[in-house]
């Protein structure tokens, strides 16, 4: 019975969200395909009031995407928080290996954002979200995935596997996080600063080299 026992526990193993100690660094984006992408890809949601500029600017390929958190949501209807992100167009999916790549920046001061999620889910919204409180960056509030981002560059490499319902988050090319994913039949990736519990007055994030990947 023991046996059987640990046979099941290491066949169910992958369903169990996994805290990863820091590892050599991997290219995740071995195996994958990097698609086609421009800024007709890269639709600005933003505060419905304003205008794109005032909350958004794409110069020497960084995006630079601000919200501050008396703004309005970005439909007239919506109930949702303050947000500037961008949803990437053309490559919602529902089923392969996907995987969101791009060197973010964080700056000071910035805290109770989303910075970066996979929409869709089963009695959710999300599959993924990467929120930053205080200059941690963490998987939902519930993991703590790298301290101390604030005010430099890093590489994020997010891959769903939507076969397997798996997500893995890696952090300059390493492994920091491996979690179930939440179902759901029709996924796409977004970034930017989408504000949560907790919020600074003003959010923000940049990113350059935004790519999305499929595996091969």
């Amino acid at each position: 019975m023991r046996i059987l026992a640990i046979l099941l526990c290491l066949s169910l193993g992958y369903l169990v969200p996994r805290q990863v100690d820091a590892q050599a660094q991997i290219d995740p984006a071995d195996g994958f395909t990097s698609l086609p992408l421009n800024q007709s890809n890269f639709q600005v949601q933003r505060p419905y009031d304003v205008p794109v500029d005032q909350r958004y600017s794409f110069e020497d390929g960084v995006h630079k995407l601000w919200v501050f958190d008396t703004d309005k949501p970005h439909t007239p209807t919506s109930q949702t928080e303050p947000r500037t992100e961008i949803r990437i167009r053309g490559y919602d999916y529902s089923s392969g290996v996907w995987q969101f790549e791009g060197q973010g920046y964080v700056p000071g001061g910035t805290s109770g954002v989303c910075i970066m999620q996979i929409f869709g889910a089963v009695g959710h919204t999300t599959t993924s979200m990467l929120r930053v409180y205080n200059g941690t960056l963490y998987y939902y509030r519930s993991q703590v995935l790298v301290e101390n981002i604030y005010n430099k560059w890093f590489k994020l490499n997010v891959i769903h596997d939507v076969g397997d319902s798996n997500v893995k988050i890696y952090m300059d090319d390493q492994l920091r996080y491996e979690v179930p994913d939440r179902g759901g039949d029709l996924h796409y990736f977004k970034f930017g600063v989408y504000a949560q519990d907790n919020s600074s007055h003003c959010m923000e994030s940049r990113w350059k080299d935004v790519k999305v990947l499929k595996k091969n």
